[in-house]
């Protein structure tokens, strides 16, 4: 029996996204994805500019702080996804100092499916061989990985971190449902 770990590392990710991460933000307001649910919350803010930046410290502190749902979502659709897009499957130039971060959920919901509809689309073309060679210098320290590695590794990502939006949400309701 062969096995189409193309199809397979796809699907996984794929599903997730379709039957709980993207439903899960269909109706994501502005004010849940600014909403700082502790004190001392990582986010995104405006910076000296006029335009907005996100908070971060390397190497982040320990225990790392509380994250705002825009903070993760933007985690997910720069160093999760597009970074890798950039790397991997043309995808323009993209790094946390100079992305066009935005106060709109409804903005941030476009960056997010075009990243991964692309990181999608791109997984999708891989052969076999695509996904035993190297990873390559823009992996770092995995870079002699196979590429498939890198794959299960975004999965993993953006499942977790998917999964820590929706429970932001689910406190964001809860806390607004308590007050009431």
């Amino acid at each position: 029996m062969s096995i189409d770990w193309t199809a397979e590392l796809s699907e996984q990710l794929d599903w997730h996204w379709k039957e709980q991460l993207r439903p899960g933000l269909d109706t994501l307001t502005d004010d849940e994805y600014l909403w700082e649910p502790a004190e001392d919350c990582w986010t995104i803010r405006a910076d000296e500019n006029g335009g907005l930046m996100i908070d971060w410290e390397y190497p982040a502190p320990s225990p790392p702080p509380v994250t705002t749902i825009a903070w993760r979502l933007n985690h997910i659709i720069i160093g999760v996804l597009a970074m890798r897009n950039a790397s991997h499957f043309d995808g323009p130039a993209t790094d946390y100092l100079t992305f066009p971060y935005t106060a709109s959920a409804k903005e941030a919901l476009k960056q997010l499916d075009d990243a991964y509809a692309r990181w999608r689309d791109g997984v999708r073309t891989l052969t076999a061989e695509d996904l035993e060679r190297p990873c390559g210098e823009a992996e770092g320290p995995y870079a002699k990985y196979p590429f498939g590695a890198l794959v299960l590794h975004i999965n993993r990502e953006v499942i977790h971190h998917g999964a820590e939006v929706l429970l932001l949400r689910d406190l964001y309701r809860s806390s607004r449902t308590a007050r009431v």
